[in-house]
């Protein structure tokens, strides 16, 4: 053994989880999951001749580890999955072999949603999870969910009768209305939840519907809503990757450094992060995005649509806090640890002015792009800098009039933090804008066809994505799908 890790393995617990390896700096150089966290740190640190020369170089360059435990291997297979994504740690990207990544497609707005393995995300609506650098560990996750959360896999053409997969109890059976559009997205938003680390609230969520089931006397639907609850606790005993390969928050990285250089005194549970993006002033929009734990929410996103006109980013981030501290929102979302306003100290100011006004005292910063600086309102941003940690965290601080920015080392957890965040809110922004303009391009040009209706609008922008494609088809094609009367109508007026 190189180094002399033996006291510190053997507080290792033997419960799956997530470990980090770490170089002298402190730096996350590789992320893992294990079924056995023990066992599988342990192995790094033993005289072995299979290792290859990839693995040889991290495990010489490992200066320390760390791990958080979870509850079971899918968990720790979703967690993993998460954190690489936001730290990019140098190794996970060598040791890769340059295999495609893996992501979970689930198209939940399709008239018949599916559940299936991708390659290649592509902005469709659908939502994605991932990317997993092995299909056989995901394949079989789903395997177990898909008998507690019945899903779809028909792609393409869907078959006119209910499939064996029904028969067995995996499938909704939506080709004979055996399950309702209705309660399969339902079934698909608690598939969805899982998948987003939100399992906690998932189980009340569905003891909740167990109960009132009861108390109902519909108590072969509460039979139902109990073994899903006995198959989630069972997932603990399923056996997904192996040896071959409720979170501590306190052993993440980012998360507890944040605290530190900002002097917050808690762990921000929960960040929210705030974007604006718009068009020359037109298909004006606001996102929220919500990170719990260091990991992303998407049931708790938000997104507004501008009330003020014109390209004004100050007065839209300011329109968007004021409506997201009203008495109704707070209620019903409640308040963040911290808020994360994309921009620099005009957005900052804009964002606290309307913070202030809401009377809510918690701390807010901003993120400028160019250089990932970290900028902070020394009056009023509710933040108590550590200069100690700061220097320790490597940080160059520079302060101008009330400012202060803080520039931190690219490498930093922190920062990486920071940017995950700030690009989730980027694009769960444009995204939401791309579907604003599109439906305005579509309704303005389908507005002057007369006998052309919303629900053909949107039949066709389902089919074809854009209005291009749309004029390129052929009208036998646009026939089978709205009919020949309104085919000939397009065609005409779209040539």
């Amino acid at each position: 053994m190189k180094l002399d890790f033996t006291k510190k393995l053997s507080t290792v617990p033997t419960t799956p989880g997530v470990y980090f390896h770490k170089d002298k700096k402190n730096n996350i150089i590789y992320i893992g999951k294990a079924a056995n966290l023990r066992n599988r740190v342990r192995q790094y640190f033993q005289n072995s001749r299979n290792q290859d020369l990839k693995t040889r170089a991290l495990v010489n360059e490992i200066a320390d580890f760390d791990w958080i435990v979870c509850d079971t291997e899918i968990d720790a297979l979703f967690f993993e999955a998460e954190l690489v994504r936001r730290y990019l740690p140098k190794y996970n990207i060598l040791l890769r072999d340059d295999k495609s990544l893996n992501y979970i497609r689930i198209n939940y707005s399709d008239d018949h949603p599916t559940v299936t393995l991708t390659r290649r995300p592509l902005d469709d609506g659908a939502k994605y999870f991932g990317p997993y650098t092995s299909a056989v560990p995901i394949k079989r996750a789903l395997k177990f969910l898909r008998k507690i959360f019945p899903y779809s896999t028909h792609e393409g053409l869907v078959p006119k009768r209910i499939c064996l997969q029904y028969q067995l109890g995996l499938c909704p059976g939506l080709e004979e209305n055996k399950t309702s559009l209705k309660d399969y997205r339902k079934n698909l938003r608690r598939l969805i939840s899982y998948l987003s680390g939100d399992k906690q609230k998932l189980v009340k969520e569905i003891e909740a519907d167990m109960n009132l089931a009861a108390r109902e006397h519909k108590f072969e639907l509460a039979a139902i809503f109990r073994n899903q609850l006995n198959d989630l606790k069972s997932l603990a005993n399923q056996i997904v990757f192996s040896d071959k390969e409720n979170q501590e928050i306190s052993k993440d990285q980012a998360l507890s450094g944040l605290t530190d250089i900002l002097g917050l005194g808690k762990i921000p549970k929960r960040i929210e992060g705030y974007d604006i993006s718009h068009m020359q002033g037109t298909n004006n929009v606001a996102s929220m995005v919500v990170f719990i734990n260091g990991v992303p929410n998407k049931k708790e996103y938000r997104r507004f649509k501008m009330i003020l006109p014109g390209n004004d980013d100050f007065k839209h981030i300011e329109e968007v806090i004021q409506r997201r501290l009203s008495q109704r929102n707070i209620a019903k979302w409640h308040l963040p640890d911290l808020f994360l306003i994309d921009g620099g100290k005009g957005q900052l100011s804009s964002a606290i002015k309307a913070r202030d006004e809401a009377g809510i005292n918690i701390p807010m910063i901003g993120l400028a792009k160019r250089e990932e600086e970290i900028i902070i309102d020394l009056n009023k941003s509710m933040i108590l800098l550590d200069q100690s940690k700061l220097s320790n965290s490597g940080a160059y601080i520079s302060e101008n009039d009330h400012y202060a920015t803080i520039l931190l080392p690219k490498s930093s957890s922190i920062v990486k933090l920071l940017q995950r965040i700030r690009d989730e809110s980027h694009r769960f922004a444009v995204s939401y804008h791309t579907v604003l303009k599109i439906k305005s391009q579509t309704h303005s040009i389908f507005n002057d066809i007369n006998g052309i209706g919303s629900k053909t609008r949107k039949t066709l922008m389902r089919q074809y994505k854009t209005i291009s494609s749309i004029a390129e088809a052929d009208e036998l094609e646009l026939a089978k799908l709205i009919g020949a009367k309104r085919a000939k109508l397009i065609k005409l007026n779209l040539k």
